[in-house]
């Protein structure tokens, strides 16, 4: 059985260490997939790996690594973010002030002494400050270069350490040496060196910040659980922590807590705020039977429950872990970032050592001095931070603003494609409809009364899910009929069920089933047009010779299904309703809605057809439907909603889970999709043109015919900014109006 292992990593700073970090948790053995999250700095691995392999894999390659489980492994990581985030503050100013005051005294104030003489004493003691400087506030800058150095990789610390390292060692040549140089390339760069340290650290900071911002859905989702609950163990109340309960437990919930688990009510009724699960406010009732979720708010009313999951088992930790799987995974756009990003530090080193090449062949005196410049203001600026950011900043942003409005997205490709789609696939029942039918009329045989009928009938339905059998047994609990014992009960898909009853065989479905039974349907037309016209479900209960009863099934539009309708074809989609029932009933409802496209009578297995035959026809498709019966039509479509109130089968069948009832979720997911791609593109414009506009400038090709050069201190700011802009960009997402 394959398992998925959580782990946090420290260290990364760019996308060439997410690429250094999947590769080396791809090589340990038993792992099928992994997917590291540079936004989140964690990894997701898929497989039957040894999790001390995992660590020990990711150490190798020059990182660190721990496994996460449960809150206080959150609670661990967020203190250790805090903890660097302080840290980092710290090199700033240990960088900032030596760099400010080098920067203001030589190039503002020209105060600073000149290097010969005794002047020559100040600036070697500003070179071991410098020195000091780099060792506290960019030591991880060097250490992460001999890292991949090691590993015959690069990264972003390759960058800013030879950038920094050289512009300290050159300096410190002219210091000691000062007679070598000719007197214009006597000039030291210690602030430089400062100052870019000083920038990207600020850079880092400022990135850890927005990103905490970014992050905040899954946080929000953990703190809706309770961490302790009222348990009643042998007759005595005790308040426990939840890790400490189990299964079957009976807990109380008093009148505005939060319900700790998943579980039923035992006792009492009380009206339940499960806004968190469907991005609905309206309360529901919650009586004796009811099902209840942990996370979800209580009104009022208190009430005993039992405990029906725990753990990694509820609803809440499996909507929390399918979110972390979302911004884990990368849509098919994040592979140009990854294909860009496996050579740019390489591409990056050769092109700053083309430039050294070239002004100190070809640059005017003092030409090392130029040299020198343009080759550390080319690794410095050239940071890849932003291109390593572009993609999973974004789908953190867009996933997050889906938790929070009841939507739950699988995957990044899933995020992508909904973003494409141009037509919409909706099932009848339970996605248009409310999905519990009514019984509405019985039209018995001659001999046979209607609660005779309907007692046969609700017995047979027994052993079935469907929507309509429910009804039947709704029908007949509400006339206190008693269920009759049924033997060689067996379920016909797409068509009904059959078993014996007082040793007489009885089948009960649709008018397929009776054509398939070879039963005579000349006697029902008249009921059967009555239906049609109204609009209601037919379904019929036969013995092995007749037909014996015709029961009138009805299910009402969803409040919201017209006006969502409305606003998805107002997008431009083309709306197709895909249903086994009758081809009348179908088209009655369609016409109520503006659907104009409708497949009707379609087995469960033909549904698939449905969506190969419209992706065949170039169409970018989308199926909505229950999560269960509808799974094969869900798993071939481009996108796979399941509608539904965060039942383990919808979280699993579709691509993107709809936790409330309202089909408004369509759009809502559509309208997130698209502002989520639109910022990916942003922010993948930002990295690419911040670099392809910064390396040629920074490499001096505006100094011939503007005598220009970038000043690496601003090389430096700009590689900052570029972070900045990317985590700040991604952010508006968090004040989407959907």
């Amino acid at each position: 059985m394959t398992e998925t292992i959580r782990l946090s990593i420290a260290g990364m700073t760019c996308a060439g260490c997410v690429s250094s970090v999947e590769k080396a948790l791809q090589s340990v053995a038993g792992v099928t997939t992994a997917q590291v999250n540079l936004a989140e700095r964690t990894a997701l691995v898929a497989g039957m790996a040894e999790p001390e392999q995992l660590l020990k894999a990711v150490k190798q390659a020059g990182y660190e690594a721990a496994i996460m489980q449960g809150r206080q492994a959150e609670a661990d990581k967020a203190a250790a973010e805090q903890a660097y985030y302080q840290h980092l503050w710290r090199q700033v100013w240990v960088a900032a002030i030596p760099g400010s005051f080098l920067l203001l005294g030589d190039m503002v104030f020209h105060a600073l002494p000149p290097m010969q003489g005794s002047g020559q004493w100040f600036w070697l003691l500003m070179g071991v400050i410098t020195l000091g400087v780099l060792v506290y506030s960019g030591g991880h800058f060097f250490q992460g270069a001999w890292q991949q150095l090691k590993h015959r990789s690069s990264n972003m610390d390759t960058l800013i350490a030879l950038g920094t390292g050289t512009a300290w060692f050159y300096s410190m040549l002219v210091v000691l040496f000062p007679q070598a140089f000719p007197s214009l390339a006597q000039h030291a760069y210690f602030e430089a060196a400062l100052v870019v340290v000083a920038l990207v650290n600020l850079g880092q900071a400022l990135e850890m910040r927005a990103r905490g911002r970014t992050s905040a859905a899954i946080q929000q989702l953990m703190n809706l659980q309770p961490p302790m609950a009222h348990v009643i163990r042998n007759g005595e109340e005790l308040d426990l922590p939840l890790e400490e309960l189990g299964l079957q437990e009976t807990l109380r919930v008093r009148s505005g807590e939060t319900i700790p688990l998943d579980g039923s009510v035992l006792e009492g009724s009380s009206y339940v705020n499960e806004s968190m699960l469907s991005g609905e406010a309206l309360p529901v009732a919650k009586t004796k039977g009811s099902l209840v979720t942990g996370g979800t708010q209580n009104g009022a009313g208190s009430f005993l429950m039992k405990v029906s999951h725990i753990g990694t088992d509820t609803v809440l930790a499996k909507i929390i872990e399918m979110i972390r799987q979302a911004q884990s995974a990368k849509p098919a756009i994040a592979r140009l970032a990854d294909q860009v990003a496996a050579v740019f530090v390489p591409v990056v080193v050769a092109i700053a050592l083309l430039s050294f090449v070239l002004w100190l062949w070809l640059g005017p005196e003092p030409s090392l001095s130029y040299a020198l410049v343009t080759s550390m203001t080319v690794l410095v600026i050239a940071c890849p931070c932003a291109l390593g950011l572009a993609v999973p900043i974004a789908i953190i942003a867009g996933t997050g603003k889906a938790a929070q409005s009841g939507i739950l997205i699988r995957n990044g490709d899933a995020l992508q494609q909904a973003s494409k789609l141009d037509t919409i696939v909706l099932d009848k029942t339970g996605t248009l409809t409310a999905g519990k039918p009514t019984l509405e009329a019985i039209y018995p045989a001659a001999d046979y009364d209607q609660a005779r009928v309907l007692q046969l009938a609700a017995s047979l339905e027994k052993g079935s899910e469907h929507p309509l059998g429910q009804a039947l047994r709704t029908a007949a609990k509400a006339e206190q009929l008693k269920d009759l014992k049924v033997k060689d009960f067996s379920s016909l898909t797409g068509y009904g069920v059959q078993g014996q009853i007082a040793e007489q065989a009885y089948v009960i479905g649709n008018t397929r089933l009776m054509q398939q039974q070879k039963l005579n349907l000349a006697d029902w037309q008249i009921p059967l047009k009555q239906l049609d016209a109204a609009g209601q479900t037919p379904i019929f209960l036969a013995d092995q010779t007749q037909i014996i009863a015709l029961f009138a099934i009805a299910d009402t539009v969803k409040a919201d299904a017209l006006s969502s309708v409305r606003h998805l074809q107002a997008q431009g989609l083309e709306l197709v309703m895909l249903t086994g029932d009758r081809r009348e009933v179908a088209e009655h409802l369609a016409a109520q809605l503006g659907i104009q496209t409708v497949h009707a009578e379609v087995l469960p297995a033909d549904k698939l057809a449905v969506i190969q035959q419209l992706q065949q026809q170039g169409k970018i498709v989308a199926m909505v439907g229950d999560g269960i019966n509808d799974a094969p039509a869900l798993a071939q479509a481009d996108v796979g909603f399941a509608i539904g109130a965060g039942t383990d089968v919808a979280i699993a069948a579709a691509d993107i889970t709809l936790m409330g009832s309202s089909l408004a979720g369509i759009g809502r997911a559509i309208h997130i999709s698209k502002a989520t791609l639109k910022t990916i593109w942003q922010n993948l414009f930002f990295a690419f043109i911040y670099n392809l506009i910064g390396i040629p400038i920074a490499a001096g090709i505006l100094y011939p015919s503007f005598g220009i050069l970038l000043n690496p201190m601003l090389a430096g700011a700009a590689m900052a900014l570029s972070s900045v802009t990317v985590v700040l960009n991604a952010n508006r997402l968090a004040r989407l109006k959907v």
